[in-house]
């Protein structure tokens, strides 16, 4: 079960000129989960998150709430960094794009290395460049001569840049996907961008006029020049462990084994990072996880509409594992998805109060009633172990494909099944004419109490350790010690009894 291989993989990092919003929740939940399910495993896992802080929109946004730039960052990504408390978060750490110690020693080296393999060059260019996405866009991309996300119509820009030689790069860029050493999942997102690549990756601006932006990473060796986002931002996957130093963490974690980001970024991390680490010369990441959008009652989110979900404001009313549920249980990776309100608290009493917390309170109540400390787990019946085992394969199939939504839907159908038996077998009733049976019964409903404590702690690992505690168990899950069936180290004293998941009134 154990495999000592590391595993390395990043979020997007969020641009700071809002706090945060539901689509980063979904984002850093997913990944999140991935990360706790890896060490479960064994897996030596590094997680990174971080925060984008340069460019034209944070200038500008600075300057109308008139205070320092660097004031107005650090006051959004403390927003950010509270997430990790906030959303239960596990990741090891969290780079700032400002950060001059770690993360601009990184971008310099970097470019650097482009330059001398002949990947970095200067002139003057004319183009139609969206603030809202910080791009120069084909007219090709342009609908109704707007940018289609941002709904405005682009500048016309003329600048002397420094360029990116990308279209070096574009026939290996699609062989290398097409022949799956970089796997761009699900596989559906994968043909999207190819299509777009095999139209040819055209060469990207990498900086703009320090008069114009005075924001930003210097320019080696040009200080009228600012780093432009690409050099910048995509970075900090290799800047937040270490590749300024040559530190050992780099050398231990890199190449990244997945990149989480949304559905409208994958061009920049499919096609311009790639093609920066193969002019580098650094290593590629072997996978890109993308997810879809999500809407709010069947709208798209707006502050003029008024519908946008404080991600923070659900977490506080509800519980942080309700919402971490939610987006895991309804939304599929890869695929859009809704914040239903009406389905949210559904979801919370039907599977999460009725389900899970009736079954630990039901199971604790009669173990504790009739002071069961002799656990005999394979007397009369095998089907317990039987469909937990049936469980755990499927759960893990899943979990090895990303397709997070399906391997929790497991674990609850075998909280169904285990509620399922107490009914049937009715052991307080049973326990009084067959003592012997009666208390079978209800220590392989323990045991499987404890398997699905192991099973949810990726996905909702506060409720997890609360059953753990509950059914005397270590908060710390040994997952090598505890694969088997019938565990019984520390079942001999019965936790405090709390419950999971109050009721909540459904209007």
């Amino acid at each position: 079960m154990l495999n000592k291989n590391k595993f390395y993989l990043t979020t997007a990092i969020a641009y700071v000129n809002a706090p945060p919003h539901l689509g980063h929740a979904m984002e850093f939940v997913e990944t999140d989960t991935i990360a706790r399910y890896k060490r479960l495993m064994g897996f030596d896992t590094f997680f990174l998150t971080g925060t984008d802080e340069h460019g034209v929109k944070i200038y500008n946004t600075a300057k109308k709430e008139n205070i320092g730039t660097q004031e107005l960052v650090d006051k959004y990504s403390q927003n950010f960094k509270e997430l990790k408390s906030i959303l239960n978060l596990s990741n090891d750490d969290f780079i700032q794009t400002s950060d001059k110690e770690r993360h601009w020693p990184a971008c310099q080296k970097l470019w650097r290395k482009l330059a001398e393999n002949g990947d970095i060059f200067k002139k003057e260019y004319e183009g139609k460049y969206c603030e809202g996405c910080e791009m120069f866009m084909k007219e090709s991309e342009l609908l109704d001569g707007k940018c289609p996300t941002h709904k405005t119509e682009p500048v016309l820009l003329k600048e002397e840049n420094y360029f990116f030689r990308l279209s070096k790069y574009s026939e290996q860029i699609v062989e290398l996907i097409e022949s799956k050493k970089l796997r761009i999942l699900p596989e559906f997102r994968e043909a999207e961008f190819l299509n777009l690549a095999k139209e040819g990756l055209t060469d990207i601006s990498f900086s703009r006029p320090r008069n114009i932006l005075p924001w930003g990473v210097d320019v080696p060796d040009d200080p009228s020049q600012v780093m432009y986002v690409w050099c910048d931002a995509l970075t900090n996957y290799i800047s937040g462990i270490g590749y300024a130093t040559d530190s050992d963490t780099f050398n231990k974690y890199w190449p990244a084994d997945m990149h989480v980001i949304g559905k409208d970024i994958v061009r920049f991390h499919a096609g311009y990072w790639i093609g920066m680490l193969l002019s580098a010369g650094i290593e590629l990441p072997k996978s890109i996880l993308i997810h879809g959008f999500i809407t709010h009652n069947g709208e798209k989110m707006s502050k003029t509409l008024g519908n946008v979900v404080n991600p923070v404001e659900v977490a506080n009313k509800y519980g942080t594992d309700a919402l971490r549920y939610y987006l895991l249980r309804e939304i599929p990776v890869g695929r859009d998805g809704d914040f239903n309100d009406k389905l949210f608290k559904e979801r919370y009493n039907s599977d999460l109060a009725n389900n899970l917390g009736n079954l630990l309170n039901r199971v604790y109540t009669l173990i504790s009633k009739n002071n069961i400390s002799d656990f005999k787990f394979n007397l009369y019946s095998d089907i317990y172990k039987e469909k937990t085992d049936e469980t755990w394969k499927k759960y893990i199939d899943d979990m090895e494909g990303y397709n997070l939504h399906e391997a929790i839907f497991h674990v609850f159908r075998l909280v169904d099944f285990a509620n399922k038996m107490i009914e049937d077998e009715k052991p307080w009733a049973l326990i009084k004419e067959n003592s012997e049976k009666g208390r079978a019964i209800l220590c392989n409903l323990l045991e499987v109490l404890r398997h699905i404590s192991i099973m949810l702690y990726p996905f909702i690992p506060e409720s997890a350790v609360k059953i753990r505690r509950q059914i005397g168990l270590s908060e710390d899950i040994d997952a090598k010690n505890e694969n088997g069936w019938g565990v019984k180290t520390g079942w001999l004293k019965l936790g405090e009894q709390e419950i999971l998941f109050p009721r909540i009134d459904v209007e």
